[in-house]
């Protein structure tokens, strides 16, 4: 049993320059030794109905690019496109309580025409369409807040890869979107700015920590949103959400702008209502870049080549260990009828195993915050954002900031990381976890070599669950990734699609596929979209 004393704790917080009062310590040792005696028995033996949009909601919502470039094309302007989602924004925000899905936005003050554009294209499906993007990717006219007070207001001097391809394509932003501070939850209740709500039930969560661009989406005020994925943040909340929800492989998309959390699984991901859309913007946003060594220099996918996808072509393995974990009934017997439905439509259906599954998550809970940790370390109050100056000397100046400017999720993320990294549990935790990678690498590399193109599983145990339900309880929040974090530890691609719903609630199930198999994978998430024609719940305008 894992035993992590006051002074213990005092030594950590130390090396992570924090300053905690003593109840903040007595707290933080009783959550760490639970947390980590909760992943030391998962080691493995070493060796509510809503009311419907009125008329003039649903004109100004924007749910698909198709939607929007038809009004293009019937005479509006993308400044005009860029209104109704400020319009559109501002009916969710009056609601009571308001969606909280956007922290910024070109109508706070901001220049919607930002000079000069990346030269691109133009002129191609993006030109002119209204996007989001979470408030952890850099672009230098809106804010890049991290959700966090420590950098309030901070600005960033230039604009990530991704933004600057969708801006050559045409693309408009047109806000920033909530999230849990430094991507670090499951529910966006971790933002220093208050929770994003589902916009099918505002009293429960839209998933996180992309929570704001799922709410964006699903609520229609832009047809596309980007988050980011650590651990599944932007399947999770698409599943919460009724969308679909794409992480790209590790290397196919550039992460330069996209603020560290824990780079050897940080991906930029797409949120959309259907699985061409995430394809084209997939296919603006992916290729190499000199400005991120991890990227690589494949062939980008092609939306083109999502129809010469056959069900009949290809074996689809679903892991056993996936139907287990804490699946609600409910999900699993939608998830079984989708599963059916590929079967009558000519997939082959095999059961595999992935035996490394129930580690996956002490894996996840030890890399990232280990990871997060050392990135962290350079919000010091020395350079940017919040500063308290209030001490005496430099490691007081430290200390006080990062205590005063990070939240408690993050705090305790980066005294577990510390923790896990300093002498004597470095081999324990961090290297017992680094072995389970491996090993969770390849239990995929030798499912997929024996003939499986493709994994389908739940995307989530649940449904949407209750704001506050889990933010007191850290490891049964964790247990919300359970399914996702796989992925993103094998830096496999993956998608969550839509399959059905349950007490007015959206659930999906995601597909994952070897690395840089994009293709293969929206193809076949395409063919399950057009099987199962989902058509989500009624949007809840105003609180029950």
């Amino acid at each position: 049993m894992t035993r992590i004393d006051p002074d213990t704790v005092r030594h950590v917080a130390r090396l992570a320059r924090l300053r905690l009062d003593e109840a903040e310590i007595e707290k933080l040792g009783s959550e760490m030794s639970s947390i980590l005696d909760y992943f030391a028995a998962r080691w493995p033996d070493r060796g509510s109905q809503a009311g419907c949009p009125g008329r003039e909601a649903q004109r100004r919502m924007i749910r698909t690019i198709d939607e929007a470039r038809s009004l293009l094309a019937s005479g509006s302007t993308p400044e005009e496109l860029l209104d109704r989602a400020a319009e559109r924004q501002a009916e969710l925000e009056s609601g009571d309580p308001a969606l909280n899905a956007f922290l910024s936005t070109i109508n706070d003050g901001i220049r919607r025409e930002s000079g000069p554009r990346e030269s691109g294209p133009g002129g191609g499906e993006l030109e002119g369409v209204p996007y989001a993007a979470k408030d952890n990717i850099c672009t230098p006219d809106l804010p890049t807040t991290c959700g966090s007070l420590i950098l309030e207001g901070y600005q960033s001097p230039y604009s990530a890869t991704a933004i600057r391809r969708l801006e050559a394509a045409g693309a408009r932003l047109f806000g920033k979107t909530n999230c849990d501070e430094f991507a670090m939850g499951s529910s966006t209740e971790n933002s220093a700015f208050g929770a994003s709500r589902n916009p099918y039930d505002r009293g429960r969560v839209p998933g996180g920590s992309s929570g704001g661009s799922a709410a964006a989406v699903a609520a229609g005020v832009v047809p596309f949103a980007l988050g980011s994925e650590t651990g599944g943040s932007v399947r999770q909340p698409a599943s919460f959400c009724g969308l679909v929800g794409l992480k790209p492989s590790y290397g196919r998309v550039s992460r330069y702008g996209l603020v560290a959390f824990a780079s050897s699984l940080d991906q930029i991901g797409i949120l959309t209502r259907g699985v061409r859309d995430a394809g084209r913007v997939l296919e603006t946003i992916a290729g190499p870049d000199p400005r991120d060594a991890t990227c690589q220099d494949r062939p980008v996918p092609r939306v083109a080549a999502l129809d010469d996808v056959r069900l009949d072509d290809q074996v689809i393995g679903v892991p056993t260990e996936y139907l287990g974990l804490g699946l609600d009934a409910e999900v699993r017997a939608v998830f079984e009828e989708s599963l059916g439905q590929l079967e009558e439509a000519g997939a082959k259906i095999r059961e595999v195993s992935l035996c490394s599954t129930p580690s996956a998550i002490p894996c996840y809970y030890v890399i990232a915050p280990a990871e997060a940790s050392s990135n962290l370390a350079r919000y010091d109050g020395v350079r940017y954002g919040f500063r308290d100056a209030s001490g005496s000397g430099l490691e007081d100046l430290y200390s006080r900031t990062r205590a005063g400017g990070f939240g408690a999720e993050v705090k305790r993320r980066i005294m577990l990381g510390t923790f896990a990294l300093s002498a004597g549990y470095f081999d324990e935790f961090y290297g017992r976890a680094l072995l389970v990678r491996q090993a969770i690498v390849r239990d995929f590399d030798r499912v997929f070599e024996s003939g499986v193109d493709a994994l389908f599983t739940p995307t989530t145990p649940t449904p949407a669950f209750r704001l506050g339900e889990k933010i007191a309880d850290p490891y049964d929040m964790y247990l919300s990734d359970v399914y996702t974090v796989s992925a993103n530890l094998a830096g496999l691609p993956a998608v969550s699609v839509p399959i059905g719903n349950i007490g007015g609630l959206p659930i999906g199930a995601q597909f994952m596929a070897p690395r840089f198999g994009e293709e293969t994978l929206l193809g076949l998430a395409l063919r399950l979209e057009e099987l199962i024609g989902y058509a989500p719940p009624e949007l809840q305008e105003t609180a029950a």
